[in-house]
């Protein structure tokens, strides 16, 4: 019953990390204006994202402009929408895998086919959290680094969005799911090992048969 509830935990954390990677890697605001110097009045508030870039008026209007050529983009951020793409495939599989796998549910057959899905449901969490932890940091990295150099006016710098922090907390919340469905199934695993199943011995009827003479009488 522990085991069951361990996982049905690790279940809506994995929920959690998936909605929140498809929001992240949605959301256009990965990068906003930074309000340093002189630039710490404006009226508009420009945002960054993976496929369009936006910007907020003071007025209240918003407008959004589509990043439409691929291979004029940095490549920091090509791989950032590769890597999450790839985050949210895995994450969605993992879903479905673990669904079957989990033991609070009568999808899967057998105890072992249980055992191994839910281990492969782990296993995909895990690649997702990696996928969607390696672009948000190398993302923070590169706005971190250009917000620090004085070669950039003030006007272009830039701090991590809110879609930033969303991709590292999904991140966290993928990995210690696939850690939770993983260590799961090897717990069950080396509990089998550890105690297996009892055999019952019978003896044969030729035995018994045997056991009933004694060589003194054919002496």
């Amino acid at each position: 019953m522990a085991s069951a509830s361990l996982q049905f935990f690790a279940f809506i954390l994995a929920l959690f990390g998936v909605f929140g990677d498809i929001t992240a890697t949605l959301l256009p605001n990965w990068k906003v204006n930074a309000d340093v110097g002189s630039n710490i009045i404006t009226a508009i508030t420009q945002m960054q994202g993976l496929w369009m870039d936006c910007t907020w008026y003071s007025t209240g209007m918003f407008s959004c402009t589509l990043k439409y050529s691929v291979l004029s983009l940095p490549i920091y951020i090509q791989a950032a929408r590769t890597t999450m793409v790839l985050s949210c495939i895995l994450s969605a599989f993992g879903i479905c895998i673990t669904t079957v796998g989990m033991k609070c549910t009568k999808l899967g057959g057998d105890t072992d086919s249980k055992s191994h899905a839910c281990f492969a449901g782990g296993v995909c969490f895990i690649l997702a959290g990696i996928f969607g932890l390696v672009p948000t940091s190398w993302y923070t990295r590169e706005i971190i680094s250009n917000f620090l150099d004085q070669n950039v006016p003030e006007s272009s710098k830039h701090e991590p969005g809110g879609a930033v922090y969303t991709g590292f907390i999904s991140a966290g919340f993928l990995l210690v799911a696939g850690v939770i469905f993983c260590t799961s199934c090897f717990q069950r695993q080396q509990g089998a090992w550890i105690y297996p199943p009892k055999q019952h011995h019978f003896p044969s009827t030729e035995q018994e048969s045997n056991e009933g003479y004694n060589l003194k009488d054919y002496v």
